[in-house]
């Protein structure tokens, strides 16, 4: 199965609001993304609405729509957000956790903590029709709750991957490789539960292929390094060089080269 990419576009607008400015528009983002062959789009609206405002949610559902392409809105699981949702219908809602303080998302969402009030927002979710994907460690008991509750989809949380990864330790160090050995028997148990696997947190063009010679994996979703390689090479030749990059890691798990 091909990998998807789903392209995070919330830093154009970090840089957008940056200056109380209409630009840059992270739609006419989206638009290159999804034009250089992205399969989907993904916004995070935060309760703070620091980046990622709701009528930039709204039209970007409509682009979605028009285009026959995924939109992936990530959401704290509040009340608040299960209501938006609901009311806008993107394809896929991924549940994240969210304080108000961090730069962005410090690690994965406490399935087994959220108790029977996330287990009620997933509910609302799916019986309005949308797919819910919880992103989440690669535990063991994260993953089963999450099949419990009724997700359909888990997004492997990869910053301590990333981490590793970025500090110069190749995917052959014993960390990295360690750290590699977790997602893949993290997706491989979710599979086995009948879960989609997506990963995604940290992600770049170097730390890609390693990861997606994982065959669990499905789809990955990767905002900061897109928009940071685009600021030198303009945002569809950064998405295709992700695209380059998935193309590798699937040839690795093919056993080629």
């Amino acid at each position: 199965m091909s990998v998807r990419l789903h392209v995070n576009v919330d830093h154009v607008a970090t840089l957008r609001n940056a200056r109380g400015t209409t630009y840059p528009d992270p739609v006419r983002a989206a638009e290159e993304c999804l034009a250089a062959a992205a399969e989907g789009i993904t916004a995070h609206l935060r309760e703070d609405r620091r980046h990622i405002v709701d009528a930039d949610v709204e039209r970007l559902r409509a682009l979605c729509s028009r285009s026959a392409r995924t939109f992936n809105l990530e959401m704290a699981a509040t009340d608040e957000m299960v209501a938006i949702a609901r009311r806008v219908k993107p394809d896929v809602c991924t549940l994240v956790p969210e304080r108000r303080q961090e730069r962005t998302t410090e690690g994965g969402l406490d399935v087994l903590a959220g108790g029977d009030d996330l287990a009620r927002r997933v509910k609302s979710l799916v019986d309005a029709g949308i797919k819910v994907s919880l992103f989440i460690a690669a535990d063991p008991g994260q993953i089963e709750r999450s099949r419990a509750i009724g997700a359909a989809q888990i997004e492997l949380h990869t910053g301590e991957y990333a981490h590793r990864h970025a500090s110069g330790e190749g995917p052959r160090n014993t960390h990295v490789a360690g750290e590699l050995d977790l997602l893949a028997r993290g997706a491989e148990h979710a599979q086995r539960l009948g879960l989609e696997v997506a990963a995604g947190h940290g992600l770049t063009q170097d730390n890609v292929p390693a990861l997606v010679a994982i065959s669990e994996i499905v789809e990955l979703n990767i905002g900061h390094a897109v928009i940071a390689d685009a600021v030198f090479v303009g945002v569809r030749e950064a998405v295709r060089a992700y695209r380059a990059a998935i193309a590798r890691g699937a040839a690795m798990r093919k056993g080629r080269p």
